[in-house]
């Protein structure tokens, strides 16, 4: 019964999560209040990949593949737009998978010196594919000469750091809030 009590608490806390993704998504479209990255304004900061880390650091990859997913095809949905819809599920994907190897690494979980690895592995990992993913998307899908999508590079990639440090900082803050509230 006890596994099948934690498998029911994981769907669950993974569904409410991913509904909270289609929230955010939902409310900062509506609102305006997705931030412009100053250099590429077609780029926003949003908070739709916080519940993903979160997702993860409480009930596993799947869960944080899953809720990443939802985003996906929340944006779809609302936008109509599938490339940009794919581009932000890939990214947040890349974001947890990289955090996941980073908690792997570290030998506890809990410790700093993990949850630094996690830090830094995750936006790594986020920086990495989503230069990849645009090396392939802007020339193939947006016409973008590949030179130019080679010179756009170092602003992408530091505006999925900055991302992705915003996604993971109050992701990890959030998680670490509600485990000093709720026992395990």
């Amino acid at each position: 019964m006890e596994h099948s009590g934690r498998k029911t608490v994981n769907l669950v806390g993974t569904a409410i999560l991913a509904a909270l993704v289609i929230v955010f998504d939902y409310t900062l479209k509506a609102s305006g209040l997705k931030i412009p990255f100053p250099w590429m304004p077609f780029l926003k900061f949003d908070f739709t990949g916080i519940p993903i880390v979160v997702s993860l650091l409480m009930f596993g990859l799947p869960s944080g593949g899953f809720t990443s997913a939802v985003a996906s095809l929340g944006i779809i949905a609302r936008s109509g737009e599938l490339i940009g819809g794919l581009m932000k599920g890939i990214a947040e994907f890349s974001t947890v998978v990289g955090m996941a190897a980073g908690l792997r690494l570290g030998n506890n979980p809990d410790s700093a010196m993990t949850r630094g690895i996690s830090y830094v592995t995750g936006v790594l990992v986020r920086i990495i594919v989503m230069s990849l993913w645009n090396l392939a998307v802007l020339p193939n899908y947006y016409g973008v000469p590949f030179s130019v999508a080679v010179a756009m590079l170092p602003l992408l990639a530091v505006f999925n750091g900055m991302q992705g440090t915003l996604t993971v900082v109050v992701g990890y803050a959030l998680y670490g809030a509600y485990t000093r509230r709720v026992p395990r």
